[in-house]
């Protein structure tokens, strides 16, 4: 009972917590793109909203472009930040452009795909993800690092 109450979160904790946001985010999304995905490349006239004076197909391929890769990335934990942004443009112009004039009840599952993509943009992937693996390979290598990574290798 004490732990479930407990403010001080652990490392792990919200890794895990970022890990969850960021499969079940993807998987729902997948959802939505796949069919897109399928309807983009059925051959049959697009039956889509063309937006800001983009044409339909246009629209289309940059929904399925958020959609699923993005999404697939966000599953993995690659790029989530940078993945995280086409994401959260879309569900803006969800909810801003394309369902403008709709009650919010028809806006909120786009909303609350926001929230977790606007998460997920500020926090990052966590540790179970590819992104944590290529780290230090991205990281360059400065005195300043040295002495971090020896301090969290101490701190083990």
């Amino acid at each position: 009972m004490k732990k479930i109450l407990s403010v001080n979160q652990t490392s792990n904790a919200v890794d895990i917590g970022l890990l969850i946001a960021r499969v079940a985010i993807a998987a729902l999304m997948l959802t939505h793109g796949i069919p897109k995905l399928l309807m983009l490349f059925s051959g049959e006239p697009v039956q889509f909203p063309s937006v800001m004076g983009m044409s339909a197909s246009f629209s289309l391929a940059l929904a399925v472009f958020a959609e699923v890769f993005c999404s697939l990335f966000l599953l993995f934990g690659f790029g989530t930040r940078l993945a995280a942004i086409p994401l959260a443009v879309t569900m803006l112009v969800a909810v801003f452009l394309i369902h403008a004039a709709d009650p919010l009840s028809v806006k909120e599952p786009a909303l609350q795909y926001l929230l977790v993509y606007s998460t997920l943009l500020f926090a990052g992937s966590g540790k179970y993800s590819i992104d944590y693996l290529l780290q230090p390979k991205l990281t360059p290598v400065t005195p300043a690092n040295k002495a971090e990574d020896a301090a969290r290798l101490l701190a083990r």
